[in-house]
């Protein structure tokens, strides 16, 4: 997905079978995987199949890369569509290779590594999950600590409207869902910071 030019690969290219899982979200990053001819299909799989379709990609191309980059499990899973032709680098020689680059395009990659992984996060939590775990989700991720006791809040520094829109929703959901949470005690306060009085039952409403 991050398509970037390094040496080349130490394994050679193997065809792969369509069909076959070539990335399983949540599984940690040993080895990234170049994809040099072939289609995959990203998305959320549910009882071995591709029950939320994320998109399409096709070689050749990097297969989250950007996980690899920033130490992070696989964001989505990976499928071969058609038959793929891929080849592999161990996670420390691609960064070592990274890190050769100048300074000014390790920095620039980093940059679109964490981009790229913040919007396949997005993208999988609106396709496998529901409006309030999409909010817990978001409330979590913009937590901050408020005192010394390890309570934390969250600062609405955007509108409504415009958090509901990157949430995939509408501001009426979005609305509708904080109530729910402050029904539920998982949120307080009805100004521009909201209290999270229990993060856990947050982190388990949206599934992190």
């Amino acid at each position: 997905m991050l398509d970037i030019s390094l040496p080349p690969l130490s394994e050679p290219a193997a065809p792969v079978v369509a069909g076959t899982v070539l990335l399983h979200r949540g599984d940690a990053v040993d080895r990234i995987l170049h994809v040099m001819q072939g289609r995959v299909v990203l998305g959320v799989l549910e009882d071995g199949h591709m029950a939320h379709q994320l998109g399409v990609v096709e070689g050749p191309f990097w297969l989250e890369a950007a996980s690899g980059l920033l130490g992070l499990p696989h964001a989505v899973d990976a499928v071969a569509e058609t038959e793929v032709h891929v080849q592999y680098v161990s996670v420390p020689n691609f960064v070592a290779d990274v890190h050769a680059l100048p300074e000014a395009s390790q920095n620039l990659l980093m940059d679109m590594a964490r981009s790229q992984r913040q919007q396949t996060e997005m993208g999988v939590s609106r396709l496998a999950k529901d409006a309030d775990a999409r909010c817990a989700e978001w409330l979590l991720r913009h937590a901050e600590p408020t005192d010394q006791s390890g309570s934390l809040s969250v600062k609405l520094t955007e509108r409504k409207r415009t958090i509901a829109a990157q949430l995939g929703i509408a501001p009426e959901t979005f609305s509708r869902v904080l109530r729910h949470l402050r029904e539920r005690q998982l949120i307080s306060g009805s100004g521009r910071v909201l209290g999270l009085p229990n993060p856990q039952a947050l982190r388990d409403l949206a599934g992190v």
